[in-house]
């Protein structure tokens, strides 16, 4: 394989004096249209706006928007002068929120103006009050000691805050000498992005990941949907998660094409787009193709122009992969398999694959990727059509979790694998499956929920004694979060609705129990160890009994 060993930075240049004219952000939906040349300039007067009100090489930049136009500005302008962008799920609360600026040491924060119920301005003022209280770019926050500065991602003039305007404008009347000056100095090997990943000891890992780790997997991606310059990708997924960032951004600009993004998903708005802006590509979750598949309206849009695309996440139904390959065009569709930590594709599906190796397959490793099916506690290679942990080597290894050496060392080993956490088999043809998981995480429409870190957050409720939280099978979304609580003897009387009331705003919604289940005991081995699949079990019969659908 053919590796990039190249910056973001200096990678988008080199697209912008190659392909001027090309199309690379488009918004259907307001007629916006960015061609790489217009899009880089954007980027070198966002850079120059970031360095003139004092950012440096190395500081943290984070972003918690939508998929609002400018995101990428922040994730290239980033890039060029060695910042190291932070992705902040859009679905995050206060909770969530404070423990990501205080881990990540973030020195910048981008914020939108926030996502569904959730007031991005306001939390933020609540969060730190001092932001009210000081002049733009000198914050001092007891809380939070290394955020200097809070980019507004948008017009409106808010305390404490820059405007994007104003940071364009700082950068269009500063020199460019700093700026190339910087760029020169940034290497494929350095950190570029942080994500973070729900971590089985609770609170989220950050993920770092190099310029090297998304750039070449982002290629590899796109050659097995043989992207070119004419292709045109609808982005309906979150760019805060890999799927938007590296499988979709990371294909599209080392393939020249064109990226017609959502600020967020909407199966009517997402039909409409690849009518109007004759998307060849669409990526998505399976309830999301669901989703578009079923609305309504589908009929009316003229889908001719889809090819392939993306379907991750989670394994899709047999008669739903038939619909988006012959009602949706897609005859080239493919599916990926991967996790953050490995950049995030380690294997996937090619586009002449045939309809079985779609639906019951992960597919095949990856160009420069090695990827083997071992044994959890040796660590030997099992041969092919023996169950192991998938484990993956190459380019695509993170370079770690930030500030959390004894995490990496348990997830890379010696020998440089990285170990998932999921149980695989690998067959005679190549092909992969995924068939469990050691961990015990949670898979809900393709967001990974890490149990301990829902029960870490429900101890903090007074009146509860323990708590373990469970996947409960669901036909929606794979699976849905059950918390079995066991009460203190002498506590007042907790309710369903008193829990998830107590959730609200804390954490995010998707991590919320959809099913509380008060019990007086939980069933253990021998050993005393708490059986987590005999609560699944439970849990799926209680919800049955009850009469509820899953």
């Amino acid at each position: 394989m053919h590796y990039f060993e190249t910056t973001l930075g200096a990678f988008l240049r080199e697209q912008a004096q190659k392909i001027p004219e090309r199309d690379f952000i488009v918004y259907a939906d307001r007629d916006l249209h960015w061609t790489y040349a217009e899009f880089d300039r954007r980027v070198d007067e966002l850079a120059k706006g970031f360095l003139a009100i004092g950012l440096k090489k190395g500081d943290h930049v984070g972003i918690w928007a939508t998929n609002v136009p400018d995101w990428n500005t922040v994730l290239f302008a980033a890039a060029r002068i060695g910042l190291i962008f932070v992705t902040i799920n859009t679905a995050y609360k206060l909770h969530e929120l404070d423990y990501l600026l205080k881990q990540s040491d973030m020195s910048c924060l981008c914020i939108g103006d926030g996502y569904r119920d959730s007031d991005y301005v306001a939390m933020l003022n609540e969060l730190v009050p001092e932001l009210k209280q000081g002049e733009r770019g000198h914050l001092k926050s007891e809380q939070f000691p290394c955020l200097k500065n809070v980019v507004y991602v948008g017009q409106q003039k808010h305390r404490g805050m820059y405007s994007f305007a104003e940071l364009l404008l700082l950068g269009k009347y500063t020199e460019d000498d700093e700026l190339h000056r910087i760029e020169l100095s940034c290497e494929t090997n350095e950190i570029v992005n942080m994500q973070y990943t729900s971590g089985t000891t609770g609170f989220p890992k950050g993920v770092m990941l190099t310029h090297r780790n998304i750039l070449n997997n982002g290629f590899g991606i796109g050659e097995n949907q043989r992207l070119t310059q004419q292709d045109i990708v609808c982005l309906p997924v979150p760019l805060f998660h890999c799927f938007g960032l590296v499988l979709g951004m990371m294909a599209i600009i080392t393939h020249g094409a064109a990226a017609a993004l959502l600020e967020w998903f909407d199966p009517l708005l997402v039909l409409a787009t690849i009518q109007k802006a004759k998307c060849t590509a669409v990526y998505g979750v399976p309830t999301m193709f669901i989703a578009e598949l079923n609305h309504p309206m589908f009929k009316l849009f003229d889908l001719s122009s889809l090819r392939t695309g993306i379907m991750a996440g989670s394994p899709c139904p047999i008669e739903a992969m038939k619909q988006v390959i012959n009602d949706m065009h897609m005859k080239e569709v493919t599916i990926c398999y991967g996790l953050t930590e490995s950049s995030p594709v380690m294997t996937q599906t090619r586009y002449d694959d045939s309809l079985v190796v779609k639906v019951e397959t992960v597919g095949r490793a990856l160009p420069g990727v090695e990827v083997t099916i071992r044994d959890p506690e040796t660590g030997e290679e099992c041969p092919d059509g023996t169950h192991g942990e998938f484990c993956c080597r190459g380019y695509n290894t993170m370079k770690g979790y930030y500030k959390m050496p004894e995490e990496t060392a348990q997830c890379i080993d010696k020998n440089g694998w990285l170990h998932s956490g999921d149980i695989g088999v690998k067959g005679e043809d190549g092909n992969f499956r995924v068939t469990g998981r050691i961990k015990d995480m949670i898979i809900r429409g393709g967001e990974n929920i890490y149990p301990k870190e829902i029960e870490d957050f429900l101890y903090t409720l007074p009146g509860i004694r323990d708590v373990q939280v469970v996947g409960i099978t669901s036909k929606k979304y794979g699976e849905e979060v059950g918390a079995f609580i066991i009460l203190h003897d002498n506590a007042p009387p907790l309710t369903e609705e008193d829990v998830k009331d107590y959730c609200r705003g804390q954490i995010s919604r998707y991590k919320i129990p959809k099913y509380v289940f008060f019990v007086d005991s939980y069933p253990l081995t021998p050993s005393g160890k708490i059986q987590k699949y005999l609560l699944r079990s439970i849990g799926l019969k209680k919800v049955q009994d009850l009469g509820i659908q899953t």
